[in-house]
């Protein structure tokens, strides 16, 4: 069950490859654009939430 399991799946991917091959596609160009645009977002959005946690503590801490 498993061997069959294994050998279908190796068939179906063996497929994917060589369907992917005559379409003359990118490779992965585009997913590997979209997980490197989505660490970018990641990184600004904690970057963001540094910088805005740094300016609040500051504001409080003015005495008036």
């Amino acid at each position: 069950m498993v061997l069959g399991l294994l050998t279908l799946a190796y068939a179906r991917l063996h497929a994917w490859e060589t369907r992917a091959r005559e379409e003359d596609r990118d490779g992965g160009y585009s997913t590997e654009t979209v997980i490197v645009t989505a660490l970018l977002v990641v990184l600004t959005l904690a970057v963001i939430g540094i910088i805005g946690r740094a300016l609040i503590d500051k504001a409080n801490s003015i005495d008036l």
